[in-house]
C-alpha cells in the first residue's frame, strides 16, 4: 500500500471522529436542557408541597401537646385523689392506724410541694390552703398522740425494781428483825468478792420507742421543735423526780443537816450513796437511752432534752451532797465523807459519759465540784481528828489503868481507815502528786504519835506512880498488839512495832521498880541479903517488925492492885510472873533464915510462901476487896 492511501485512510478516521465529537456535544446539549427543565419543575414542586409539610409538623406538634396535657392531667388528678385520700387518714385519727396517718402526713407535705411548683394549674392556691390546713390538723393530733403514748408508757419505778437491776452485793437485805439494811458496812469488803453487774432498766417498753421516733420526727418537720421539747421535758422529767421521791430521796438544806441526829443523819448518807448510785448507773443510764432513741437524728433536741429532764433530780442528789460537804466538821464524819468522795469517783466516768454535752456541762462541772470539794472537807477532818487526839482533855480517867476509851476510840479509827486505803490514796493525790503510801504512812505516824501524847499527859493524873506505869504499859501494848493484827503493820514497818514493844517492856519495869522495890526491902538485910547465913545479924524485934511492915505492905499491895487491870490474859500472866520471881525467892528466902526467931512466929508470920502465889494471881483481875478470894 503507497503512502496516499495510507493518507487518505487517515482522513477519513479523523473525519469519522469528527462526526462523533459533534454527535456528542449535541446530545449533551440536550441533556442539559432537559435536566434543567426537571430542576426547575423540582422547584416548582417543593414550593407547591411546602404549605402541606407545615400543616403536618403543626398536626404532630399538637398531638405532642395533648399527650402532654393528657398525661400532666392526669397526675393534677392523681394529686387530688390522693388529697382526698389523705384527708380521709386524717380526719379519722392517729389513734387506729398510726402508720397509716404517718403516711397521710407524707402525702399532704407531697401535695403541698407539688401543688407549691405548679401555680399555674387552675385552683391550686385553693388546694394548697386546705392542704396546709389539714397538715396543720394532723401535726396538732400528733401532738397530742406523741403526748399520751409518751404519758401512758411513763411511770415511776418503783423501788424494788430498781434494786432488782443492782448487783447481789449491793441490793439492800433483811436483818433478822425484819429491818431493811443498806449494807454498806460490809460493802468494802465484799465490792471486790464478786462481779458488779447491773442489769439495765427499761424506762418504757422497746416496741413504743420507734413510734415514738417516728412522731417526734414528723413533729420536727412540721417545725414543732419548742412544743415536742416541752412535751417530752415536762412528762418524764415528773416522771423521774417522782421515781427519786419512791426511791427516798429528799431535797435537805445545810440546816436541815446541822439539826439532825448524828445517827440518823449517818443513815441519810448510807441512803445517799445508794441512791446516787441508782440513779446514775440506772435511772439517768435508761433515760439517756430512750432519749437518744426517740430523738435520733435530731442532735438539736437529743442532749438538751436529757439535760432538762435529768437537771432537777441531780441537782436534788447533789445539794444533798454539798450539805453535808459544808457541814460542821467532826472525827466521825470522815467514813461517811469518805464514802461520799468514793462513790463520786466510782460514778465519775458514767457522770461524764451521760452528761458530756454541751447542754448538760453545769450538771458535769456541779458533780466534779462536789468531788473536789468532799475531798477537801475528808482531808480537813483527817487532820482535824490528829489535832483532836493529840489535845483530847477529856477528864475521863480509867481507875483500874485499863486501856483508855481514847485509845480504843483512835485504834478502830485507823484500823477503819486501812478499810479504805485505795481512797485515801487518790484523795491525797487530789492535792499532791507526792507518793500516797508514803503520806498515809506519815499521817498515820503522826496519829499514833499524837495518841502517845495524849496518854502521856493522862498518865500523869495518877497519884499512884505504880498505876501510871501500868497504865502506860496497858496502853502501849493495846495499840502494837492492834497494829501487828492490822495492815498498819505493813505501813508503819516492823522497826516501829519493835521499838514499841521495847516501851511496854520499860513500863512493866518501871512498874515493878516502883511499885515492889519498897517490900523487897523488908526482906533484905544490910550488907547483904535474905539468903545470908548470920541470923544474929537482925534483932528478934528487928524481924518482927520487918514481917509485921511486909504483911501491911503485901496486903494494901493485894487489896489496891487486884483493883487494877491488865486486859491481855498474855500481858498479865506475864507481869505477874515477872513479880512473883522476884518476889517468892526473896520472902523464902526471909521465912527460912528468920522463920524461926522467937516463941510464936505465926502472929507476925502471916503468909506462906504459898499463899503470897496464889495472891499474886488475883493482881490485876479488876475486882473488889470484898469479892471472894479465887
Amino acid at each position: 500500500m503507497g503512502v496516499p492511501q495510507a493518507m487518505a485512510a487517515v482522513e477519513a478516521r479523523a473525519s469519522s471522529i469528527r462526526d462523533a465529537l459533534h454527535k456528542s456535544q449535541t446530545i449533551t446539549d440536550s441533556m442539559v436542557a432537559i435536566l434543567g427543565s426537571f430542576d426547575h419543575r423540582l422547584s416548582a414542586l417543593e414550593t407547591a408541597m411546602r404549605p402541606t409539610q407545615i400543616r403536618t409538623h403543626s398536626i404532630r406538634r399538637a398531638h405532642e401537646n395533648i399527650d402532654k396535657t393528657l398525661k400532666a392531667a392526669e397526675v393534677i388528678l392523681g394529686q387530688f385523689d390522693l388529697t382526698r385520700k389523705a384527708e380521709a387518714k386524717i380526719l379519722r385519727g392517729p389513734h387506729e392506724d398510726l402508720e397509716s396517718y404517718l403516711e397521710a402526713i407524707d402525702q399532704l407535705r407531697s401535695i403541698i410541694q407539688f401543688f407549691s411548683k405548679n401555680k399555674t394549674v387552675k385552683s391550686s392556691d385553693g388546694v394548697l390552703n386546705h392542704a396546709n390546713a389539714l397538715l396543720s390538723k394532723a401535726i396538732s393530733k400528733l401532738e397530742d398522740e406523741f403526748r399520751q403514748l409518751l404519758t401512758n408508757y411513763s411511770k415511776p419505778v418503783e423501788p424494788d425494781r430498781l434494786f432488782d437491776c443492782l448487783p447481789d452485793s449491793l441490793r439492800p437485805s433483811s436483818d433478822p428483825a425484819g429491818q431493811k439494811s443498806d449494807g454498806k458496812s460490809s460493802e468494802h469488803q465484799n465490792k471486790s468478792l464478786q462481779p458488779v453487774i447491773y442489769t439495765p432498766l427499761t424506762l418504757i417498753p422497746p416496741r413504743v420507742l420507734p413510734l415514738l421516733h417516728d412522731l417526734a420526727q414528723q413533729m420536727i418537720l412540721a417545725g414543732h421543735q419548742q412544743q415536742l421539747f416541752r412535751i417530752y421535758r415536762d412528762t418524764r422529767a415528773a416522771v423521774m423526780e417522782q421515781s427519786l421521791r419512791k426511791l427516798g430521796v429528799e431535797r435537805l438544806s445545810k440546816d436541815d443537816v446541822q439539826k439532825m441526829q448524828w445517827e440518823v443523819l449517818e443513815a441519810k448518807i448510807g441512803n445517799w450513796i445508794h441512791y446516787m448510785r441508782i440513779a446514775v448507773k440506772l435511772l439517768f443510764a435508761g433515760e439517756k437511752k430512750i432519749c437518744d432513741q426517740i430523738f435520733e437524728g435530731a442532735d438539736s433536741l437529743k442532749n438538751p432534752c436529757f439535760a432538762e429532764v435529768t437537771a432537777n433530780s441531780m441537782a436534788v442528789l447533789l445539794s444533798f451532797g454539798e450539805a453535808i460537804a459544808r457541814s460542821k466538821r467532826s472525827p466521825e464524819k470522815l467514813f461517811v465523807l469518805l464514802d461520799m468522795y468514793e462513790i463520786m469517783r466510782e460514778l465519775q466516768s458514767e457522770i461524764e459519759l451521760l452528761f458530756g454535752s454541751k447542754a448538760c456541762m453545769e450538771m458535769r462541772e456541779s458533780a466534779v465540784s462536789l468531788t473536789k470539794r468532799l475531798a477537801q472537807t475528808a482531808q480537813e477532818t483527817f487532820g482535824d481528828f490528829e489535832e483532836a487526839v493529840e489535845k483530847d482533855a477529856t477528864k475521863t480517867t480509867v481507875l483500874d489503868g485499863t486501856v483508855h476509851p481514847l485509845t480504843s476510840y483512835v485504834i478502830n479509827y485507823v484500823k477503819f481507815l486501812f478499810d479504805y486505803q485505795s481512797t485515801l490514796k487518790q484523795l491525797f493525790q487530789e492535792f499532791d502528786d507526792g507518793d500516797s503510801e508514803s503520806q498515809l504512812t506519815a499521817v498515820t505516824t503522826r496519829i499514833m504519835q499524837a495518841l502517845q501524847n495524849n496518854l502521856d499527859g493522862k498518865s500523869k493524873q495518877y497519884k499512884d506512880p505504880a498505876l501510871t506505869q501500868l497504865f502506860l504499859m496497858n496502853n502501849i501494848h493495846y495499840i502494837v498488839r492492834s497494829v501487828r493484827r492490822s495492815e498498819a503493820k505493813d505501813l508503819l514497818g516492823d522497826d516501829w512495832v519493835q521499838i514499841h514493844r521495847r516501851i511496854v517492856q520499860q513500863h512493866a519495869n518501871q512498874y515493878k521498880r516502883v511499885s515492889w522495890a519498897k517490900i523487897l526491902q523488908c526482906l533484905t538485910v544490910q550488907g547483904g541479903n535474905s539468903s545470908g547465913s548470920d541470923s544474929s545479924s537482925l534483932s528478934r524485934a528487928m524481924v518482927k517488925d520487918r514481917f509485921k511492915t511486909f504483911n501491911v505492905q503485901f496486903e494494901e499491895l493485894h487489896q489496891r492492885q487486884s483493883q487494877w487491870t491488865v486486859p491481855d490474859s498474855e500481858l498479865r500472866e506475864s507481869l505477874r510472873l515477872a513479880v512473883a520471881e522476884v518476889l517468892l525467892p526473896a520472902y523464902r528466902s526471909f521465912v527460912k533464915r528468920f522463920g524461926h526467931n522467937g516463941k510464936n512466929p505465926q502472929k507476925y508470920i502471916r503468909f506462906r510462901p504459898e499463899t503470897i502465889e496464889s495472891m499474886l494471881n488475883e493482881f490485876f483481875e479488876s475486882k473488889t476487896w470484898t469479892e471472894p478470894k479465887r
